[in-house]
């Protein structure tokens, strides 16, 4: 008689990731001991996920493990997630708005004359407070009338007009950039990148290019090239330097902007580079102290002082250095958090979800994480980061979380 094999149980997410991770490496031709040298571990820590049993709740360790497997780290863990965005729906949004960034040099289809630079500027103000509250589906979906408009202005507009629309058009392929980080769309932020860079060389703004290489330094932390990125936050920095020496108000932000991304971009190559990770920011912290008030962010970068402190925390946690980060916790004011946007407050209370859970706190880990959720739910239920949290957390549950837990992996949709 044949033998019948029970079927094969649905594998979890980590299981999931585990099977990719295996595939991918074995598509190589590497054995477990390869990747693991290659990735300065031990065997038995790759071993261990790819069955599942290590979750991989820091960026920098999934970045460096696609590197090493040749592959995009969303092909790792399976993003954009398919249930945790409003669905599907935003990727029609963002399939629009790649329409118009792809005939970019073309003729812009355009009914009517376009509004004048001072009113496209206004339309960004209203995508920076939707940035500022993670609603990063709304900013895809008014994305593709703003490029169009300002596509038109820079065609029918001449002098300072059209270097303004042009300068509109950056920062609106900024917002398209931050939008697709934060779904995890990387075709989109490629070519946001690339719009970015064509259109700040032809605003006439001397900032503008060093914006557009911050978020280029982003894009390099997928491929774990820490060291270039580092190079060109520098390269950026030099440029800045002049402005910012006199300084400029708008220059102020983006020097102390690109310092953090260095910070961020140090903590992540560790080694030799922690004490250049911290001295990054203290940088960013001497700019914060410089920072005048400012009416209108036109190139819309959220830096402050309490971006400066809260960054300190995330790149202890990039090191490791959970005790660390949670001292630095205890010396913020909560009115420092409180001032913060939306999407900063839910970064920081996912941080500390990770450095209570590290600590061995798992009720106060899934209390921060349920505060994450509920400060920015879009942004928290489709961060990789959260969901290894939220999966290192449920694997330890006892009787007095359970309930809690089934709801949040629920909204997560974490078993689907």
């Amino acid at each position: 008689m044949p033998q019948h094999r029970p079927p094969r149980s649905i594998p979890t997410e980590a299981e999931a990731i585990g099977e990719r991770v295996r595939d991918a490496r074995l598509r190589l031709g590497l054995t477990q001991a390869d990747l693991a040298a290659e990735l300065r571990r031990t065997q038995g820590w790759v071993s261990k996920v790819e069955r599942g049993r290590q979750e991989l709740d820091r960026t920098s360790v999934i970045n460096e493990l696609a590197a090493a497997l040749h592959v995009h780290p969303n092909d790792l863990i399976e993003r954009p997630y398919p249930t945790a965005a409003d669905g599907v729906e935003w990727q029609r949004s963002a399939s629009a708005v790649m329409r118009e960034m792809r005939r970019y040099d073309l003729a812009p289809v355009f009914d009517g004359s376009p509004r004048p630079a001072a009113a496209l500027w206004r339309e960004t103000a209203a995508l920076h407070r939707l940035r500022d509250n993670a609603a990063n589906t709304k900013i895809l979906q008014l994305l593709p009338d703003l490029l169009r408009e300002a596509r038109a202005l820079a065609e029918a507009g001449t002098g300072h007009e059209r270097e303004e629309a042009f300068g509109v058009y950056a920062v609106a392929c900024k917002f398209a950039h931050t939008a697709a980080h934060a779904l995890g769309h990387p075709e989109l932020i490629a070519m946001a990148c690339e719009r970015a860079a064509w259109a700040a060389r032809l605003s006439g703004d001397e900032l503008l290019p060093a914006v557009a290489d911050w978020m280029r330094v982003w894009d390099m932390w997928a491929t774990a090239d820490w060291g270039d990125s580092l190079a060109l936050s520098d390269k950026a920095l030099r440029g800045v330097e002049p402005l910012y020496r006199r300084g400029d108000a708008a220059a102020v932000r983006v020097w102390g902007s690109l310092h953090l991304r260095a910070a961020v971009s140090a903590a992540r190559a560790g080694g030799i580079r922690e004490a250049e990770a911290r001295h990054r920011i203290e940088q960013a912290a001497e700019a914060a102290g410089r920072l005048p008030g400012l009416g209108f962010d036109r190139h819309s970068l959220t830096f402050s002082a309490g971006n400066v402190r809260i960054h300190a925390v995330n790149v202890e946690l990039e090191m490791a250095q959970h005790d660390a980060a949670l001292r630095l916790h205890q010396q913020l004011p909560s009115s420092v958090i409180t001032a913060l946007p939306r999407s900063r407050r839910g970064h920081y209370r996912l941080d500390l979800s990770r450095a209570y859970l590290w600590s061995g706190d798992r009720d106060r880990a899934l209390s921060e994480l349920e505060a994450a959720e509920r400060t920015a739910p879009q942004l928290i239920r489709n961060h990789p980061i959260a969901r290894a949290t939220l999966r290192r957390i449920r694997s330890a549950e006892r009787t007095g979380v359970r309930e809690r837990l089934r709801l949040m992996s629920a909204r997560f949709h974490l078993d689907e």
